[in-house]
């Protein structure tokens, strides 16, 4: 029985040290969060990962600095939840050792008299409370000291990225329009062939209505000069007849322009060609009745200012299908070509372009549909049509004059025939077309060109950037035990599998070296510019130095490698792959021609060396007005399975930046230049009419005089011709 005391006093004095022991490392604050809420329960991971990898294995409770009752297990949260409050053990017959005075006063003083108002177990939740908050400051504290350098050097090897913003949702939401039947989506060859059938003749045709055009301008000018003609020229029905002469050969080398005008009214779609025909029309009637009885003081019938509309408008119909026939062939050039679109809400929620291979699917449709002239023409031609016809009735019969309907109508018709309502989208898309067609692209009518407006971002990739050819190899050092088949194989398969542009550039390394390309797993790409997998059992890693150095692998000495991509074998360097980047010379140019349009570009690369700031020290671009998402959104923009608009911008056949920017750049600008310039000639078409039916309304034949009417229609095609031509401009 002795003995037994012993031991329970030993046991005793065991259990009062180790709990003062517990209590001064506490008090020392060699405690953190963690291991207390491992203690009660509870992991919480407080180390962050600077790049995505792969989930650790599960791994045991830390119950290293939790002590255990004697005799009893840990008790789980549960447990202590359900567990009744702790009572005082009486002591029980012989077995029961009496206490002494000192165990007396060392008991009392590890008893915590709890409130009565409070229950055990919020006093005890309390506590705990109160004590993982303290040993949270501290902690956070000790890690601010010991983590400093690991932060600033995960902050120098990780470059920056982009998050993307939430969009808000816009204020008022327009509801779209009704589609119209796209017309059947032709091959591009067999529309080439279409638009090239009479075209030479066309422009023989155009030139011959210069020249009547120019002779009615003469037949104005040798009386408005003050000389006279000389007889028999002099008589008056003889000039009349002339004029009308010439109007008529006009209208016979205009027949297909002038159909298409009339039939596109019938069709219930007034265009400013329609009333280019009526204003013929009229003014040939006027001219065969001044000749045979009306005199107007000597005044000529409108044939000169009818003959010049002519002329503009076969001009700009020939514009617009050369340029159809030049998009056409260019985009039947290229048997596996690139399509341009503009995907909406593709980055931060704003329409990006997007440069995808796959089939144009679309293209034939929407270069035959109406362009964004005629759109608007047929909103405005139609009232202007209505105007016409009732000012020259108010003026005429409205004013006892019946006489002078003809005349009216020729007047107000011809005024609101705008000489630039061909020119408008013919002239610039021609022009643009031809521009493209140099560098490897096609505009796909207008509808693409018409979503330009909200396109302000622009993928570049790195086939985008560095074309094939644009990378070489400078050199390659292997190091250790590892064969140069071995490394090439390992570095080549996972630059494959990422989808990396310097995929060729590996696949010619592994033909030259007779390496064979590995069956890699588990592939992880790490926001630091580099990657891993699992092939065969040996863990890769490939990436640029700055990974390396993230990843804690060793490199030589006085490495002066600005751009490689190095090779490690469980966590030994194995290889150095020098690479020598060159920027194309177009790539300047069709950056700052995207940044004038204010679209900017958006880098979703996968080679891990293509960050902003190599392209900004090594290339000197404007790194800081591009944005560069994080590598999981740069994989997803990347992808070439994702989905896109169905609405083709434009076809390109080559590679590079050249041919993707300038068609951005040329879509934006004939949207802006077609709507500007259909604006302005609807808007001279209305000052037009409303001179014409007031100066007709009062007899004033000689301010409305056929040079006159010239000048002034000229003068509002004035600034549609400078539009035009400054458009290709860029």
């Amino acid at each position: 029985m002795h003995d037994r005391d012993k031991e329970t006093e030993q046991l005793n004095n065991d259990e009062l040290a180790e709990c003062k022991s517990l209590s001064r490392d506490a008090e020392a604050g060699s405690f953190t969060l963690e291991d207390i809420l491992a203690e009660y329960g509870t992991r919480r991971s407080t180390q962050r990962s600077a790049v995505p990898v792969p989930s650790p294995a599960p791994t045991t409770k830390d119950t290293g600095k939790v002590v255990a009752f004697p005799g009893r297990p840990f008790p789980s949260p549960a447990e202590e939840l359900e567990e009744p409050p702790l009572e005082a053990d009486e002591p029980d017959g012989e077995d029961a050792a009496a206490p002494e005075d000192g165990e007396d006063n060392q008991e009392a003083g590890r008893v915590v008299d709890f409130p009565e108002e409070e229950s055990v177990l919020s006093a005890f939740l309390k506590d705990i409370t109160q004590k993982a908050d303290r040993y949270a400051d501290q902690m956070f504290q000790e890690s601010e000291r010991m983590d400093s350098e690991e932060v600033r050097r995960l902050e120098e090897l990780i470059p920056g990225t982009d998050q993307e913003e939430t969009p808000e949702p816009p204020s008022r939401v327009r509801m779209p329009r009704k589609p119209e039947p796209p017309p059947p989506d032709l091959p591009p060859q067999e529309l080439a062939r279409s638009y090239g059938k009479g075209l030479k003749e066309m422009r023989l045709r155009t030139v011959l209505v210069f020249l009547l055009a120019a002779a009615a301008l003469f037949q104005l000018a040798v009386p408005a000069a003050g000389f006279y003609w000389l007889p028999p020229l002099d008589g008056y029905q003889l000039q009349v007849w002339i004029s009308a002469g010439l109007l008529g050969l006009g209208t016979l080398l205009s027949l297909d322009v002038l159909w298409t005008g009339l039939r596109r009214a019938l069709r219930g779609r007034v265009g400013m060609d329609t009333l280019a025909a009526l204003s013929v029309l009229f003014t040939l009637a006027d001219a065969l009745t001044l000749s045979l009885a009306q005199d107007r003081e000597g005044q000529l019938p409108y044939t000169a200012a009818a003959l010049a509309g002519l002329f503009f408008l076969l001009h700009g119909s020939y514009h617009k299908r050369c340029g159809l026939r030049l998009s056409c062939r260019t985009a039947a050039s290229a048997a596996e070509p690139y399509v341009l679109t503009l995907d909406e809400g593709k980055w931060n929620g704003r329409d990006t372009y997007c440069k995808w291979s796959g089939v144009p699917n679309g293209f034939g449709s929407q270069v035959q549909m109406d362009d964004g002239a005629q759109r608007i023409y047929r909103v405005v031609c139609p009232l202007l049509l209505l105007a016409c016809l009732l000012f020259s009735l108010l003026a005429s019969y409205g004013l006892g004059k019946p006489q002078h309907l003809l005349w009216c109508l020729s007047a107000t018709f011809t005024a609101s025939a705008a000489f630039g309502g061909a020119l408008v989208y013919g002239r610039p898309f021609h022009k643009l077309a031809r521009r493209l067609a140099s560098s490897g692209a096609a505009l796909a009518g207008w509808p693409g060109a018409a979503q330009s407006k909200k396109g302000d971002r622009i993928l570049l990739t790195d086939g985008d950037l560095f074309p094939p050819g644009y990378v070489e190899l400078n050199g390659i050092k292997v190091f250790g035990d590892w064969s140069i088949e071995r490394v090439v194989g390992y570095t080549a398969t996972l630059i494959r599998d990422s989808g990396s542009g310097l995929t060729k550039l590996f696949h010619d390394l592994l033909r030259a070296q007779g390496a064979i390309f590995r069956n890699a797993e588990h592939l992880c790409c790490y926001e630091g510019g580099g990657l891993s997998a699992t092939i065969r059992g040996d863990q890769v890693l490939v990436g640029s130095a700055a990974f390396m150095n993230l990843m804690e692998v060793e490199l030589p000495q006085g490495l002066h490698v600005k751009n490689a991509v190095f090779c490690a074998i469980e966590g030994e360097l194995a290889g150095i792959f020098a690479l020598n980047y060159t920027l194309p010379d177009m790539v300047f140019p069709s950056l700052e021609a995207l940044m004038r349009e204010k679209v900017g570009p958006v880098l979703a690369t996968r080679d891990f060396n293509l960050i902003p700031a190599m392209l900004h020290q090594r290339f000197k671009l404007a790194a800081d007005k591009m944005d560069f998402p994080p590598v999981e959104r740069r994989r997803e923009l990347s992808d070439p399975e994702q989905p896109h608009s169905p609405t083709v911008t434009a076809v390109l056949c080559r590679e590079g930046l050249l041919p993707y920017g300038e068609s951005v750049v040329a879509a934006k600008r004939l949207r802006w230049s077609t709507r500007f310039g259909a604006v302005l000639t609807c808007l001279g078409s209305c000052v037009g009419v409303l001179l014409a039916y007031y100066l007709t309304s009062v007899d004033a034949y000689g301010s409305l005089s056929p040079l006159n009417l010239l000048v002034f229609l000229l003068f509002w095609l004035a600034p549609v011709w400078f539009l035009t031509s400054w458009t290709a401009h860029y």
